[in-house]
């Protein structure tokens, strides 16, 4: 892949493929005009700077173009993620699909990202981005090896409900598809021992279940429907699991993708609505300014905190961020047990964590709640990766 140039083309383009290879940046005409004004009235060129800057104007005011931005900017590191998980991990997900199902959640990422504790939001979505692949391949596994009547086995009624929603149902079909469903896994898969095997009731069992429907129906629904007949309560149970499939495992369509011929892309009919007040942009500047002094302050206490640790503390950092070895591979290399390394590294990470929370709550007076201390959890780890990264471009700079 070639590496973009310039804070224009940064914000602007997005990665184009051939089948499943990275073929080049596709330029969107909007958004390079959105960034060459704002440069125009601004003297900063830091691609960090104005990853937050976007980020505040989508958190302000929902602007579609400042998350088209975002997108742009987090297309290599989205790449790269998907592209070591194709790659690596057993899946028949090709680069093109892990990109698409990870790119797809880039407002669920700045919805959880909280630049008080992180001002390195590439590093913050890299640490999303492996998440949702993983999240997404395991459910897709799991997918793969369920029938539908496995499926509709392991739905919740919270989750069927809602792919039916999602699938356009009116809310007096929906009650009786899941009465439908209930009754099903009542007769059929309540004693089944090899569910994710399971195969199609035979009739006999269909027929227990419609009669099972027709006697619920009369108590269970809120307007009681005609009686139906076996085939009727097939055709509903497979609707659902359909629909659960589709609401569980959705296709993905990047923002950049190709409508119809000759009708460009979705960014084509974003709405311009990217206009900001110089003194907007002012006060961004000054809160990035605060920010980077945060961050100053926040390297230097981690990094002798680093520092204080005894050697062989440190060799398990380096190793596992720096080489990116596994647990096992560390252990091989230092000559101690699997289960040294996997102690080491969590006792080393609750030091940290517990120095990074002290100097959150003495500089900068957050209150260490429980989701205070998973975000500040999350936020060490993304630094680790960044600070040992660094370490590993300098020392390959010096060679």
């Amino acid at each position: 892949m070639q590496p973009r140039q310039g804070i224009v083309e940064i914000f602007s383009t997005f990665v184009q493929f051939d089948l499943d290879q990275f073929s080049g940046w596709a330029t969107d005409a909007k958004l390079r005009r959105s960034m060459k004004v704002c440069l125009e009235s601004s003297t900063e060129k830091s691609d960090t700077f104005w990853a937050l800057y976007w980020y505040r104007v989508w958190q302000t005011q929902s602007s579609t173009v400042a998350l088209a931005h975002i997108s742009a900017y987090l297309q290599e590191v989205c790449y790269w993620t998907a592209r070591k998980f194709a790659l690596n991990f057993p899946t028949q997900s090709s680069v093109a699909d892990c990109f698409q199902m990870t790119i797809a959640h880039i407002n669920k990422i700045l919805k959880t990202f909280n630049p008080q504790y992180s001002s390195h939001l590439k590093a913050y979505a890299e640490l999303a981005f492996e998440s949702i692949i993983k999240d997404a391949l395991r459910l897709r596994r799991e997918a793969d090896i369920c029938s539908d009547w496995a499926l509709l086995h392991k739905l919740s009624r919270k989750r069927l409900v809602q792919s039916l929603q999602n699938a356009g149902f009116n809310a007096e079909s929906i009650e009786s598809y899941v009465l439908a469903w209930e009754c099903f896994k009542e007769l059929y898969t309540g004693n089944n021992t090899k569910i994710r095997q399971l195969t199609k009731p035979d009739a006999q069992t269909w027929e227990a279940i419609s009669n099972l429907y027709n006697a619920e129906r009369l108590s269970r629904l809120s307007s009681p429907t005609a009686a139906v007949n076996q085939q009727t309560i097939e055709t509903w149970v497979l609707s659902a699991a359909k629909a659960a499939r589709t609401f569980l495992y959705p296709k993905f369509v990047s923002t950049d993708a190709p409508l119809k011929e000759d009708e460009g892309s979705l960014l084509d009919i974003l709405p311009v609505d990217w206009q900001t007040s110089l003194l907007t942009e002012i006060i961004e500047q000054e809160e990035a300014a605060n920010m980077r002094s945060q961050q100053t302050q926040l390297n230097q206490v981690l990094s002798e905190a680093i520092a204080a640790l005894d050697a062989e503390s440190q060799k398990v950092l380096q190793t596992y961020y720096i080489q990116q070895l596994t647990q096992q591979e560390i252990a091989a290399q230092l000559e101690i047990k699997q289960y040294t390394v996997s102690r080491r590294l969590s006792s080393i990470k609750k030091s940290l964590l517990l120095t990074l929370t002290q100097w959150s709550q003495n500089t900068l007076h957050i209150s260490p709640k429980s989701d205070v201390v998973d975000a500040i959890n999350a936020s060490l780890e993304e630094w680790l990766k960044v600070q040992y990264s660094h370490t590993q471009i300098q020392s390959v700079d010096k060679k």
